[in-house]
């Protein structure tokens, strides 16, 4: 009775973790595309804490793709070695290791923008900045494209060496 509990638990685990990876996923996605279609140079009051808000989803959302992925790996996916041992894994990761550092400039940038809202002024966008968050946004959705489809990749076991 007790192996059947803890095997349930472990599934039950294993299933709200894998979830929350894809919740991430999705929650990155949506706060990304928010931001593209939002982004224009005169942003009222209300837009710019819209968009500071998304981007507070999309670093929670991300954060919970890493430390959720970490704990597949270790715990709750086909084992350690299988992931690791695959260079379709170690591209994935490094795409998001990317994603990430490409997004720092943009939430940076959002943070800042706090200085003048809190003195009841709205932040000064240039038409050159908003070409540059919108390419690094669609950069990121590329990215938040293209990592799924290596997963499935990676799951079916490409990319390892048969021996």
């Amino acid at each position: 009775m007790l192996s059947k509990l803890l095997t349930l638990d472990y599934v039950s685990t294993s299933a709200l973790v894998a979830y929350v990876h894809y919740l991430g996923i999705i929650l990155c996605f949506g706060a990304l595309i928010f931001e593209r279609i939002i982004l224009k140079i005169n942003l009222s009051k209300n837009e710019t804490i819209s968009i500071i808000i998304a981007d507070v989803i999309y670093g929670v959302a991300g954060l919970a793709i890493l430390l959720t992925g970490i704990l597949r790996v270790k715990y709750y996916g086909q084992g350690g070695e299988f992931y690791t041992s695959n260079p379709i894994f170690w591209f994935k990761v490094s795409l998001y290791i990317v994603i990430g550092l490409i997004s720092l400039y943009p939430t940076t940038t959002y943070i800042l923008w706090a200085i003048p809202l809190s003195k009841n002024k709205l932040p000064v966008i240039s038409e050159n900045l908003v070409r540059r968050f919108k390419l690094i946004i669609m950069t990121e959705l590329v990215g938040f494209t293209v990592i799924p489809f290596f997963a499935t990749l990676m799951s079916r076991g490409i990319g390892l060496v048969q021996t």
